[in-house]
């Protein structure tokens, strides 16, 4: 049941499979075949009248299906459990990581206790203890467990770390390390079928066990099994297709669970962000935390790096989800689909008014990619956004046509990362004296490569913060546009009628109309309807309002005249 309302996608289910089914094996040779002058032997002619009929049953059974509820092979993810909980609530985070294993996902916890000052006599003994409540409350739901007692980290930055500063890296170095062959206890574990339950131990440079932050025993621990797996599979045999006995180290997930759930968000009025791109918006979700949310959400902005940190050692595909021990089902949904609880990319008045917004939705993190916006064709990498619309679209670009009606139409492009994705907007109509042009958006297009991976909803937060959302407040986010200031447009767009992708785009415009082999939409610029609204009142908006009659016809006059950009 918790895989259905995780209502993962074919794409998902896809992404999924790849991850924990079976991995491809190369066909075996054919037998070879009899002459056609020799006759079957007695013995062929005894076993095919003795055939045993198949098993319906077994052919019945979904190859999808049984690759999910047995999965092949299993990966690990990183978990932070942030004690004190009740034994209720441990035993709803048990279930959740039992849930999960099931899945192929088996969890290394790392157990912490923000409320447990460090220095304190005794602070040891009560670590191992809360480790052993963790233990017990996993076995109580049927997975079995192993507590690592012994300090798998060693305190420190690792050995050549020093010659590379923080800056350069681009994020916080941990602070702890660990090497392949420290890992032997939680290697025996993983392959033991156990999940592995530590405290936050360190040795320092005096062989001593010392309490440390629970942050930087995961760091390590992230960075340690990522490099671990990498020798994994240097010293495999070639021809061996698949991971070490079935288990790979590669942390695919990392998991924060605690009573504060997500980042709050100044757009949400402190309810939690959907998905963070952290490449983009790392320092804008720090320098815009709200005061009172210390109190709320104490190790908000500690977990943001920590979740930054480790997700630059993890592979690009890999996310983080800090999520509140109210909804552990999410965990669930979290892995088959690697999406946020509700999609950042719907329309923030339909993201507002969500019921399924709550204090306990969980937070998605990914490594994401820098947003820029350009204005000047001079500017644009010709050579790469040709490269992403051909692959994207699937069709060869009329680039005489294209670029020369960019010089004269183009308002601007925003692009992600090294062109992994791309909007293109226009000014198109607009030749009348009494008609203003409309914005446009010419293509909109991310590379196969990254479909899947958070860019399709980060370059949409990016348009909606340039266009249609321009003028509010959370449309201030750092993209290198506008920066909020401005007053929002109406966004149009067309797409064929049979295009796969419109589902999507039903469920992020405005409205939409159908012409021909065409569906025309469009986002209605959001701060005029803040403004008509708040005139209204109690009222609302009208279904038709005075300045939206006849623009249809406009629009849909202006968007047919368009030539197409591609090569017929």
């Amino acid at each position: 049941m918790s895989i259905l309302r995780a209502n993962p996608s074919l794409r998902d289910t896809r992404s999924y499979l790849a991850s924990f089914g079976p991995r491809p094996k190369p066909p075996l040779p054919a037998p070879p075949k009899p002459s056609e002058e020799s006759a079957p032997t007695a013995l062929q002619e005894h076993k095919s009248k003795d055939a045993v009929p198949p098993d319906i049953s077994a052919q019945l059974q979904s190859p999808v299906v049984a690759s999910i509820l047995n999965p092949i092979v299993r990966r690990t993810a990183l978990v932070k459990i942030q004690t004190p909980f009740t034994d209720r609530q441990l035993e709803s985070i048990a279930t959740g990581m039992v849930y999960l294993e099931k899945l192929g996902l088996v969890s290394v916890i790392v157990v912490d206790n923000e409320s447990m000052p460090k220095g304190e006599t005794g602070e040891r003994t009560a670590m191992l203890e809360e480790t052993m409540r963790v233990v017990n409350a996993l076995e109580k739901q049927g997975a079995r467990a192993r507590p690592v007692l012994g300090a798998v980290v060693r305190l420190g930055p690792k050995p050549g770390d020093d010659e590379v500063s923080a800056q350069q890296r681009g994020f916080a170095v941990p602070e702890a390390h660990t090497f392949p062959s420290d890992l032997v206890h939680i290697r025996s574990a993983l392959h033991a079928g156990e999940i592995p339950v530590l405290p936050p131990l360190a040795l320092d440079s005096f062989c001593r066990s010392v309490r440390v932050d629970a942050n930087d025993v995961v760091a390590a621990l992230t960075r340690g099994m990522v490099e671990a797996a990498a020798q994994d599979g240097r010293n495999r045999d070639p021809g061996f297709d698949g991971p070490s006995e079935g288990m790979d180290l590669t942390p695919l997930r990392l998991m924060i669970i605690n009573k504060e759930g997500g980042v709050p968000s100044y757009a949400r009025s402190g309810l939690p962000h959907l998905l963070v791109n952290l490449n983009a918006e790392y320092s804008y979700i720090q320098n815009t935390f709200d005061l009172r949310w210390h109190a709320s959400h104490p190790t908000a902005l500690s977990n943001l790096a920590l979740a930054r940190t480790c997700l630059e050692y993890m592979p690009p595909s890999s996310s983080a989800v800090m999520v509140s021990h109210r909804s552990p089902s999410s965990l669930i949904a979290n892995l088959i689909t690697n999406k946020p609880a509700v999609s950042s990319s719907l329309p923030h008045a339909l993201l507002q008014g969500n019921r399924k917004l709550t204090p306990a939705t969980p937070t998605l993190l990914r490594r994401g990619l820098p947003m820029r916006v350009i204005r000047s064709l001079a500017d644009v990498d010709k050579v790469k956004l040709k490269a992403l619309l051909e692959q994207s679209f699937q069709r060869i670009l009329d680039e005489e046509s294209f670029w020369r009606r960019l010089e004269t139409h183009l308002d601007y492009v925003i692009v992600a990362g090294d062109y992994a994705g791309a909007a293109v907007v226009t000014h198109e109509g607009g030749d009348g004296s009494d008609s203003a042009p409309i914005t446009y958006l010419d293509k909109f297009a991310v590379l196969p490569s990254h479909q899947g991976d958070g860019t399709v909803d980060f370059l949409w937060v990016a348009l909606h913060d340039e266009s249609f959302g321009l003028g509010l407040p959370f449309s201030a986010n750092p993209n290198g546009g506008k920066g909020g200031e401005g007053e929002g447009c109406d966004l149009v767009w067309r797409s064929r009628a049979d295009n796969p992708v419109n589902k999507w785009y039903f469920e992020r415009s405005s409205g939409h109309v159908r012409m021909g082999h065409w569906v025309l939409f469009w986002c209605d610029a959001e701060v005029r309807l803040k403004t008509i609204e708040g005139r209204r009142g109690s009222e609302g908006l009208s279904y038709v309002e005075d300045w939206e009659h006849g623009r249809l016809s406009r629009w849909a006059d202006v968007v047919d005249k368009i030539p197409s950009s591609w090569k017929k």
